[in-house]
């Protein structure tokens, strides 16, 4: 490592003048030491009102899988466990009588528009679910209206203009919610 001392060294050539390879070299290995240790930046989470534990029993592997894909997508970690509580009850094989797949409970025409390739791999499923909540959260701006449009489409929640009036989806986000 150079000293301020030797710094002219490596920034000049015997004649004075600049080296430019040099200089890059020298400082990209200072960055590269730098930021060795740094974390990659994330999505703002966009916060809940209060606080929203997650009250499950389930603590397998999924669960850090789930957490992970919320940090990702800036959704509120807390938030999408309930959701996939609620969703699957943590079976990664769980299918609905629409259709719907695995933890996250994605329609087989929203995981393709995600990029889902497989809606049965725990990992991709809960990254499409999490993106899909983030993605419709940056589109209503309330997370109520986000988990009734990934319950009931987001088609339903722009004709009502709010959580539309179909018990399963009011249920849906009363369970997640808690109110």
């Amino acid at each position: 490592m150079a000293t301020p001392a030797m710094a002219g060294g490596l920034f000049s050539s015997s004649n004075g003048s600049a080296t430019f390879s040099q200089q890059t070299r020298y400082l990209d290995s200072r960055a590269a030491q730098q930021y060795s240790n740094s974390v990659t930046l994330r999505p703002k989470s966009a916060g809940l009102p209060g606080q929203l534990a997650y009250s499950g029993k389930y603590r397998g592997e999924y669960l850090a899988m789930a957490k992970a894909a919320a940090r990702r997508h800036g959704v509120p970690e807390q938030l999408f466990l309930r959701l996939v509580q609620t969703e699957s009850g943590w079976n990664p094989r769980a299918k609905s009588h629409a259709g719907a797949m695995g933890l996250a409970q994605l329609m087989p025409g929203t995981a393709r528009r995600l990029g889902v390739k497989n809606p049965w791999d725990p990992r991709q499923n809960l990254e499409g679910g999490a993106r899909y909540l983030r993605q419709m959260y940056d589109k209503f701006r309330s997370w109520r209206l986000a988990l009734a449009a990934y319950n009931a489409g987001p088609q339903a929640v722009a004709k009502y203009d709010g959580i539309p009036p179909y018990k399963e989806t009011r249920g849906y986000v009363k369970a997640i919610m808690g109110s």
